[in-house]
């Protein structure tokens, strides 16, 4: 993006920082100051918190990626091979808007548009290769490659539909985006046209199959390819999947859509389900805990931290543990937080919850308020006092 096309409280809210936005207007700080802000201007503008601090400059690094004022905004990468994932968004109904509202009024719900997309974009880590009038091209997994790419895309579609829904807009159904996702093996990187239309090529079936995709989405919906669906395991919950004739495509084409976050209790049950490996090598480690939850059955409570590098199985240890514990009389609770909800500190209690009150993707607050309320209604006597706090749980 180029400065200007995306507002600074947007910004601040992709990152979950809404309550400077205040005090960055207040300092006079836009998009041609922030790339020149340090950490001693943000403690001058009243951003306290080191960690809100680091937030900001590791955006702002981000945005810098992202931006081109007439060049490139990174250094130029050379063609590669790469598995990408692509999102193509589109706007429902922008025809219909711009037959019926002044220009200067369209333009005003066009950025706002523009805005809830980038927001969502930056705050899963994608990059936005081009603006297509009413519809965004967006890579996940380039210029910097990311494991979990074909997640993020996802999370960042859902949230970009229940932001775009949010928009006020003079229609009877409301603003709406419909998107399409594909993963794949693409050649990017060569740089195609010139100045600000200069973009970096990506070559190969994914993008057309993403854009395909999109095309079938209903409004406020999210539809990814089988090819996405093979990374995500059960991270989602998915509709049936459909074979699709879609044009270019010699054969149908298996498509899901997205409904909503799984149930698995963890990423590594969601992504591995019961397709383990034996546990090798970890028979010390494991005895010790064991001896721990011995010492816990007699009275004497216990803490256990498993840490280490990622990849070297603390997740598949505590799935043995559990394995080995089958038997055994008690309650098992897990709370699993993720780099992708770093501005939900609740998120881990709130997913847990959500698990609990088998809470439906479609499932209204109000229902949810009652499955919570009788779920939690045995262990907290005084509920009818506490209730108030629950919709916070609940969304």
């Amino acid at each position: 993006m180029r400065r200007g096309e995306i507002d600074i409280g947007q910004w601040l809210r992709g990152l979950g920082l809404q309550s400077y936005e205040q005090a960055f207007h207040d300092n006079g700080v836009d998009f041609d100051v922030l790339p020149r802000l340090t950490a001693d201007d943000l403690k001058e503008i009243g951003i306290a918190a080191v960690g809100h601090r680091r937030k900001v400059l590791d955006a702002i690094a981000l945005l810098a990626e992202q931006q081109s004022d007439g060049a490139a905004a990174h250094p130029r990468l050379p063609a590669e091979r790469r598995q990408l994932t692509v999102m193509f968004v589109d706007l429902v109904g922008s025809t219909d808007l711009s037959r019926r509202l002044d220009p200067e009024e369209l333009r005003e719900i066009m950025r706002a548009y523009q805005n809830a997309v980038a927001g969502e974009v930056m705050r899963y880590g994608g990059h936005i290769a081009k603006f297509m009038g009413d519809g965004l091209l967006v890579y996940f997994g380039w210029p910097q490659a990311s494991e979990d790419a074909a997640e993020r895309a996802i999370r960042a579609g859902l949230a970009i539909t229940a932001a775009v829904g949010a928009i006020p807009a003079d229609t009877a159904a409301g603003m709406a985006a419909r998107i399409g996702i594909a993963t794949g093996l693409v050649v990017v990187g060569d740089l195609i046209g010139e100045g600000a239309a200069q973009e970096e090529a990506v070559i190969g079936e994914t993008p057309n199959l993403a854009a395909r995709l999109q095309v079938l989405a209903q409004p406020g919906t999210v539809v990814i390819a089988d090819s996405t669906r093979r990374l995500i395991g059960d991270l989602f919950e998915l509709s049936g999947r459909q074979q699709e004739n879609l044009k270019g495509f010699a054969e149908p084409v298996a498509a899901w859509q997205v409904v909503g976050d799984g149930r698995a209790e963890s990423r590594f049950e969601a992504l591995h389900g019961t397709k383990l490996t034996r546990l090798v090598g970890r028979e010390e480690e494991l005895e010790l805990i064991l001896s721990r939850w011995r010492l816990a059955k007699e009275g004497f409570g216990q803490v256990v931290l498993i840490c280490g590098e990622p990849g070297i199985g603390k997740s598949r240890l505590v799935i043995a543990l559990r394995e080995r514990l089958l038997a055994e009389h008690k309650i098992s609770i897990s709370f699993t937080c993720s780099p992708l909800h770093t501005n939900s500190p609740f998120f881990p209690f709130i997913a847990q919850l959500r698990r609990a009150a088998d809470f439906g993707a479609n499932d209204t607050s109000k229902t949810r308020i009652t499955r919570l309320e009788s779920l939690l209604a045995e262990a907290v006597p005084t509920l009818a006092t506490r209730s108030p706090s629950l919709p916070s749980c609940s969304g």
